[in-house]
């Protein structure tokens, strides 16, 4: 075993178990019943939590790592957020509204959409929430209505709902995943100070 250690370098749940401890958070192994491995932090009232699935394509499968916190949402206010590419000026033709943020460089980067012009436009002000976005090298950031999901089998509560990240493939750097606790941590604050979230505990589980 150690000599694989020595070969490949740290197995993903060992780095899960040091990111946990790092923001003092639990390492929950998964199994037949509770899906996969999964780390449970907190970030004042609300629960973060960091996992993967995987998608079939029928040929292969593709694995993705998420991290989700469900936060109450007093006003319904939701966002999307992910890099451009070649598909993004596609993506315009089928209707989809590209919202810029004033910041020059980040609205070359990044494709923003929300149903509060207004209000993205002030949450994406924080100079730090621009910068922990932009330390991720893939990013598709969103808040997310949980009603009839897939992947819980259940719905949350109404007035619930969930700042959600997914990327292909299986973080497994520890910098990048502190980052984006920092990047949850961050969002929720300011959504908070917004009057976009309530620092309660939804009482709910992911």
């Amino acid at each position: 075993m150690s000599f694989l250690r020595d070969l490949f370098g740290p197995s993903r749940r060992e780095i899960w178990q040091q990111f946990a401890d790092a923001v003092g958070g639990r390492m929950v192994e998964g199994g037949f019943w509770n899906g996969s491995d999964r780390v449970e932090a907190t970030h004042g009232q609300w629960k973060v939590t960091l996992d993967t699935f995987v998608v079939s394509t029928g040929k292969s499968a593709i694995p993705f790592t998420r991290m989700r916190a469900p936060y109450v949402n007093p006003d319904n206010f939701r966002f999307t957020i992910y890099r451009k590419s070649i598909f993004s000026d596609l993506g315009k033709w089928f209707g989809m509204q590209d919202i810029e943020t004033g910041d020059r460089s980040f609205d070359e980067a990044y494709i923003v959409k929300s149903n509060d012009e207004a209000k993205v436009r002030r949450l994406l002000a924080a100079p730090r929430l621009r910068y922990l976005i932009r330390l991720q090298p893939e990013i598709q950031f969103s808040v997310k209505d949980d009603e009839n999901n897939f992947w819980t089998g259940r719905n949350f509560p109404t007035g619930v709902d969930e700042l959600y990240f997914q990327v292909a493939g299986t973080i497994t750097d520890m910098d990048r995943l502190k980052q984006l606790y920092d990047l949850f941590s961050e969002t929720l604050d300011e959504l908070c100070k917004m009057g976009s979230a309530y620092e309660d505990d939804p009482g709910v589980k992911v």
